[in-house]
């Protein structure tokens, strides 16, 4: 699956109906200046409150390209604009990978349990198996036992790294093995990237055409509200991506919010830092704890800990009593008694601290009468 082996891998592994797809026209692709009464539009402008500045002329369609939001992107990425998609969250990307890729009740997928719900949900409303080959338990992927389930129908593994719940990172050496040794679509999804150490595998994207990354700027960017993400792909790929999604999924506001944010690499970088920080001291805390009975290295914005009993009761009294909401992950595979926690601001995390240790005091004072 090197570079070199096909020009359009998009059109060999997507499905008939998506290869042949003739795009939507948008009325602007033909003529971008002049008196534009060409799409319907409402030129007396958007109706909002008075006083209200318009400079994003909110009353025209938004750009179907988003040259310059991928222009920007590609150029901190490392990539160029052919090989991004840019969508609304990452959530567009991956299912839109599974409409482009899957033939519905035929085609199959894998995945790496413990990880993100999505690629599930995703593959139960496309109507695609999912293989499951979960990870060791230290998260590590099992590429043979991977590659052993692949047969003629697998179309995309789907691999999280750094992974939710896991936190970790995947090996490089592990994603190289996969994308040369499967021939179908390997998805490598980076929500977390910017937390991790290692960085970006995108770079894999040139060394080989049937490797798609995900990214988005709901995390490290703190942009969860304007739902922006990217998928980094080979042209091709790309190309149909573009083909298949609304002509204007992404809102001129996001667009605008998305540029801005990529401006400011150095607001990003502190921000990074500062969780970083706090994520340490946060996981040395719980290390303390005797009812800790480990935290998980993280590569990632939270932390996963399991705790010698009770996790569920105690995450549902942090809640209830203490206002102080984490996530139970203890009906995962490799994850029982454990908690995830996202790392927050200096107080949030002392007062997460606090409900851990009030809560676990009360179980542990109920068990005892």
């Amino acid at each position: 699956s090197s570079s070199s082996s096909s020009s359009s891998i998009g059109l060999r592994l997507a499905r008939p109906n998506i290869s042949t797809l003739l795009p939507y026209r948008c009325a602007r692709d033909d003529y971008e200046d002049g008196i534009l009464l060409d799409a319907n539009e409402n030129s007396l402008g958007p109706v909002l409150s008075d006083g209200q500045r318009n400079d994003l002329e909110l009353e025209r369609y938004p750009s179907p390209y988003q040259i310059p939001l991928k222009e920007l992107f590609s150029g901190i990425r490392g990539c160029v604009p052919s090989q991004v998609f840019v969508g609304v969250g990452s959530d567009e990307a991956i299912d839109m990978l599974f409409r482009i890729f899957c033939v519905p009740s035929l085609d199959n997928v894998i995945t790496t349990p413990p990880t993100y719900g999505m690629y599930k949900v995703c593959a139960a409303v496309n109507d695609v198996a999912v293989k499951e080959v979960p990870l060791t338990e230290g998260f590590e992927l099992r590429v043979d036992a991977m590659l052993a389930a692949v047969d003629a129908r697998t179309k995309i593994i789907w691999v999280c790294s750094p992974g939710n719940p896991t936190a970790k990172c995947v090996s490089v050496s592990d994603v190289r093995r996969l994308a040369s040794e499967f021939d179908g679509i390997v998805v490598l999804d980076e929500a977390y990237v910017d937390f991790a150490a290692g960085g970006s595998m995108a770079c894999l994207v040139d060394e080989f055409d049937n490797v798609v990354v995900l990214q988005t700027l709901s995390k490290a960017f703190g942009l969860a509200g304007i739902r922006c993400g990217f998928a980094i792909g080979h042209p091709s790929v790309v190309q149909l991506m573009n083909n298949v999604k609304a002509p204007y999924n992404l809102n001129s506001l996001t667009s605008e919010k998305a540029i801005d944010a990529l401006r400011n690499m150095p607001k990003l970088r502190r921000n990074v830092e500062a969780i970083l920080g706090e994520r340490e001291r946060v996981r040395k805390e719980l290390e303390a704890r005797d009812f800790v009975v480990r935290v998980r290295d993280s590569d990632s914005n939270f932390l996963l800990f399991q705790m010698t009993g009770g996790a569920k009761e105690c995450y549902q009294m942090m809640a209830d009593k203490f206002l102080v909401v984490t996530r139970y992950r203890g009906t995962e595979i490799h994850c029982e008694e454990c908690i995830r926690v996202t790392i927050g601001k200096r107080e949030e995390n002392d007062a997460f601290l606090k409900a851990l240790d009030g809560a676990h005091g009360r179980l542990k004072g109920e068990v005892a009468l």
